[in-house]
């Protein structure tokens, strides 16, 4: 058995229903990546979330639904006194915004345990995180973290990193270049949104994305760039560039790359093969993108694909 964990918050999602209601549902960037991942990732793989919940009644119903979507929740801290996150998604002819409520979170504090974040990395075999998880840890939980990221991609792990540059998250644009530049430089696999890296490092095309990450250490980097694409940059591989599929109805961008990570990394970790893996991602990208919220349902990204879309193991 072979297990890829991902790090960092699951928050509470209030989206637009009908009627001018809110319809509640549990998402969170690397989360998403998990939940995604689950469902194609091998029978003989455990997707595991690292994060940590409060004691209260919303915390459990969280850590069901969680287990619900077959993403193992073993790793997930209990800590009294504090609640999950969370945000309101706001929507603009699909394009999105949101609205954040997070000062009490539980997984503010998923890195303040040295050990369990030491035992949970050292049962795993893919590790995953993002620059969110960084963001809402204090410097110095970040610098446990990545310091025990850095150790696992030593020792042979696959450590993949998603900057996911949200700037209202962070105390000043120095720390946050800083501590991003940080986390990638702990990954073998960064999976980059172009139009982050363009605002926030001045980059010029995925091409400039790709050689910086490199030069810091990644043996890969994945850059989305939505509608215009993917560009993979591999050591020994020559650049190459990946369209995006076809979307017939933009409907909700929420969680749009988080599905291309964790589709792409169930592809990729069963043959190294990332040109497979992209194409696959672009595809169940497109699909999640047409329908509201973050997480789709396997039924709607089967009609949407035309794909089967294989459950986890009993």
């Amino acid at each position: 058995m072979k297990r890829m964990l991902s790090i960092g918050e699951c928050m509470v999602e209030l989206r637009q229903a009908e009627g001018g209601l809110l319809s509640k549902g549990y998402a969170g960037d690397t989360f998403n990546t998990a939940y995604y991942a689950r469902l194609e990732a091998p029978d003989d793989w455990v997707v595991s979330y690292l994060s940590a919940v409060g004691t209260d009644k919303i915390s459990e119903e969280m850590l069901s639904f969680i287990e619900g979507t077959g993403v193992e929740t073993a790793f997930i801290r209990r800590v009294a006194g504090r609640t999950p996150g969370l945000y309101m998604i706001h929507l603009d002819n699909g394009e999105r915004s949101f609205s954040y409520w997070r000062s009490a979170s539980a997984a503010k504090t998923l890195a303040d345990d040295p050990n369990h974040l030491r035992a949970a990395i050292e049962q795993s075999d893919v590790l995953f995180f993002s620059g969110i998880t960084l963001a809402i840890l204090s410097l110095d939980a970040a610098g446990t973290l990545i310091s025990e990221l850095r150790k696992a991609r030593a020792e042979g792990k696959t450590v993949v990193f998603d900057p996911n540059i949200r700037p209202h998250l962070w105390q000043d644009k120095t720390a946050m270049l800083e501590t991003i530049t940080e986390g990638a430089s702990a990954a073998n696999l960064v999976m980059p949104s172009f139009d982050d890296e363009a605002t926030h490092f001045g980059d010029t095309d995925p091409a400039a994305t790709i050689a910086r990450y490199r030069a810091l250490g990644a043996a890969g980097v994945v850059v989305k760039d939505g509608a215009n694409g993917i560009t993979l940059g591999f050591t020994g591989k020559p650049v190459e560039f990946i369209p995006a599929a076809r979307v017939e109805k933009i409907v909700d961008t929420t969680s749009a790359g988080d599905s291309f990570n964790g589709t792409f990394l169930a592809h990729y970790i069963q043959d190294g093969d990332a040109r497979t893996a992209a194409h696959a991602a672009a595809r169940i990208a497109a699909a999640v993108i047409g329908h509201h919220g973050a997480l789709v349902p396997r039924n709607a990204l089967l009609a949407a694909t035309g794909e089967t879309v294989v459950p986890p193991s009993a």
